[in-house]
């Protein structure tokens, strides 16, 4: 593949964040910056991530990784040709979809030969070739590096002529004992989320990938009915008011607010559609933007690859919702909820066993701490049930058993007592709502502000993509009334009004929306 070729390419996958819509195989293949490249005639080999002038700072802005190597190398020299493979050899523990240690470091590269690139290069007074950087992504973005700069975080790579040495260079700087024959889900380095309250900060990236993975599934399987519009319509309602991904609130309002284009009701037009488009007019859009699904999980990985996952990541973002709603939206919340999962989730027992409990509540949840708690009770009588299935038929993940939430590592005070031998808990409920409120509200996000103990996991542009919802969330004005529209509150007026306010492309001035 030629480098100018590349260049365009890579400039579709890895181009900054835009919602504007695009053809369902561009938006396949943009959908992750550490995925391998893996084009017709591309190498298979190429896990590191090719930059230019005109998507470096954006990738290096948006990645989740703590760290971030780039290599500035030109194409036509002979030593540059015979590094590369040593150097993918290290890129491919950490990048891609099937990365054994993914999340952790970025490797990228950047070709100085190629003319668009001269001042980037400059930048990092680029003098031999190939050179290797090292430091915070955060740091790279907007950066300059010069050879006499003292107290800089970019730091060159002296010692890693050999994939040997680069990875034992990587192993000094985060205390790592990572090694060239380390295979996916074969490692000891999965950090523990049992006892840091950290950890959950990195879920973030997991809300996003569930999401996007479930509206995925939703295509894939074509679950849209004329029997199933309603409920997809107020989930969307609460990803819109009250997601934890900017980015994912700014998705959902563009498609809520498309909706009837998207879906009509009327089903014969909706199968032709899907006739002449596959998954339809909504593969085009992306519901956390055009780098989601990235293909792994962070807080939400398994130490096996059947563990874990989509289903942790869920649980995430249902209790991410739950303790952002206010007491007059809960019940809807509630509802929209357990209508989602009754609709959409594809794994037949979990779906049926979440739909008895829903059913079984007898009143209206009018308050935001009844809709948290009882989410938080249905979540462990899920883990019970499991904790029995699994070591019966020992599929227990052994680095993340499933286990009574929250563990007293956790929240000792909402622990009243615990008979161990039977294993009943006296729980303390405006302790254990405090803890959740906070931990899947406030911690969720607000961790990445501190930069020193999360190793600079992000800039200050994404996070504001990732801080969480106020709520009087902004919103596109359209998606207010597409809101109003789904609910019937205003009838032929509001559709009229609609119709000549998307002619002006309305949805993308933006107003606020307090109440969904």
């Amino acid at each position: 593949m030629s480098g100018a070729i590349r260049i365009v390419i890579l400039s579709l996958f890895l181009g900054s964040f835009d919602f504007s819509s695009s053809s369902s195989s561009a938006n396949m293949g943009s959908r992750s910056i550490l995925r391998a490249i893996d084009g017709d005639n591309g190498d298979p080999r190429d896990y590191a991530v090719d930059l230019n002038v005109t998507n470096f700072d954006s990738v290096l802005k948006d990645t989740p990784a703590t760290f971030a190597v780039v290599e500035f190398f030109a194409h036509w020299c002979p030593a540059c040709r015979n590094y590369k493979p040593h150097y993918e050899k290290v890129a491919r523990l950490f990048n891609g979809p099937d990365a054994v240690h993914p999340g952790i470091v970025l490797m990228t590269r950047v070709d100085c030969a190629a003319k668009i690139n001269s001042k980037l290069c400059d930048r990092f007074s680029v003098g031999q070739y190939p050179m290797l950087f090292w430091g915070p992504p955060s740091k790279f973005v907007g950066g300059v590096w010069e050879p006499k700069q003292e107290k800089s975080e970019l730091r060159v790579i002296n010692d890693g002529r050999t994939a040997d040495q680069l990875l034992n260079w990587i192993n000094k700087q985060i205390g790592s004992s990572f090694s060239l024959g380390d295979e996916k889900f074969e490692n000891d380095h999965l950090p523990s989320n049992v006892s840091d309250p950290g950890q959950i900060a990195r879920a973030v990236y997991d809300v996003e990938e569930a999401t996007a993975t479930a509206f995925d599934i939703i295509l894939e399987h074509k679950m849209i009915k004329s029997n199933t519009r309603a409920s997809l319509i107020k989930f969307l309602q609460i990803l819109v008011a009250h997601h934890p991904s900017k980015r994912c609130r700014k998705g959902s309002a563009e498609i809520l607010v498309n909706f009837d284009d998207l879906f009509p009701s009327d089903l014969l037009l909706a199968n032709k559609q899907e006739e002449n488009d596959g998954h339809g007019p909504l593969g085009t859009f992306q519901i956390c933007g055009k780098n989601v699904p990235r293909g792994y999980w962070m807080f939400c990985r398994g130490s096996k690859n059947d563990t874990r996952g989509f289903s942790c990541g869920l649980w995430v973002l249902m209790h991410s919702l739950s303790v952002r709603v206010e007491d007059g939206e809960s019940q809807f919340a509630f509802t929209a909820i357990c209508d989602f999962v009754h609709n959409f989730f594809v794994c037949e027992e979990c779906r049926q066993h979440f739909y008895d409990m829903c059913s079984s509540v007898s009143g209206p949840l009018n308050k935001t701490r009844d809709f948290v708690l009882w989410l938080w009770s249905a979540h462990n009588k899920v883990n019970v049930r499991l904790i029995k299935e699994e070591a019966s038929l020992e599929t227990v993940d052994p680095k993340f058993p499933k286990m009574i939430w929250p563990p007293k590592q956790l929240c000792p005070s909402c622990y009243r007592s615990h008979n161990q031998r039977n294993n009943e808990i006296d729980w303390d409920k405006d302790e254990v709502f405090k803890f959740l409120t906070n931990y899947y509200g406030k911690t969720l996000v607000s961790l990445y502000k501190d930069k020193d103990a999360l190793g600079n996991l992000l800039t200050i542009g994404a996070l504001e993509d990732l801080v969480a919802s106020t709520n009087a969330v902004v919103v596109p004005v359209g998606a207010a009334l597409a809101i109003a529209v789904a609910s019937c509150a205003f009838g032929a007026l509001a559709c009229y009004w609609r119709s000549q306010q998307k002619s002006r492309k309305y949805f993308h001035q933006l107003h606020s929306l307090k109440n969904i």
